[in-house]
């Protein structure tokens, strides 16, 4: 998918190997990280939960975090996906999207990790999912806009995000703005139709 210009053109899969098209996620600013089960960096799923409650709390509507487990480091999350989603949700509280198992790295990495090492590569312009828990951050119109290697707490996130999400909210892009301009449009219409005589009165 190397004609990919987005964040939104991709449809990686859930916990169920159904689809999960990336498009439903527009104008929310996304913090995207690769997880594991069984590393030294699996306590992260806690500060992610914090950061996730915490900002969720702030903007409902225009954040949101999905985790993609990944097996390539260590083999440090060999189970299935119901086995993975347990684990997350029994250990860690976790209530954000953990999709279906996947590739960051090779031949078979999704897509949509390639398009995001191409877009924002690491230290010394090296693309390479280094570890487990890398992060990056998508802006309210699907670009790139930040990556942060595993040993990045993640509640250390928290002011370049809300900085992401308030310079969305100044250009008008998330979500809670273009629902509310959608309904705004709507309204008009429906207005009209309530003023509008019936064939009695009329």
């Amino acid at each position: 998918m190397s004609s990919a210009t987005t964040f939104y053109d991709f449809e990686p899969v859930d916990k169920k190997g159904k689809p999960f098209p990336l498009t439903d996620l527009k104008g929310k600013v996304v913090l995207v990280v690769n997880t594991a089960s069984k590393c030294g960096f699996t306590p992260q799923f806690k500060g992610l939960e914090t950061l996730y409650q915490e900002l969720k709390a702030q903007y409902p509507e225009d954040f949101t975090i999905l985790g993609f487990p990944c097996n390539q480091f260590g083999s440090q999350d060999p189970g299935s996906n119901d086995e993975i989603q347990s684990f997350c949700q029994l250990n860690y509280g976790v209530t954000f999207p953990v999709l279906g198992k996947l590739d960051v790295n090779g031949d078979k990495a999704h897509p949509v990790w390639t398009w995001m090492k191409q877009e924002q590569p690491g230290l010394l312009g090296l693309k390479r999912i280094k570890w487990n828990f890398e992060k990056f951050l998508i802006s309210a119109d699907g670009k790139v806009v930040g990556r942060w290697a595993s040993l990045t707490k993640p509640e250390s996130l928290k002011e370049p995000i809300v900085q992401e999400i308030e310079k969305a909210r100044k250009d008008g892009k998330l979500a809670s703005q273009t629902k509310g301009a959608a309904a705004t449009e709507e309204a008009p219409t429906a207005t009209a139709a309530a003023a509008a005589p019936t064939p009695a009165e009329a």
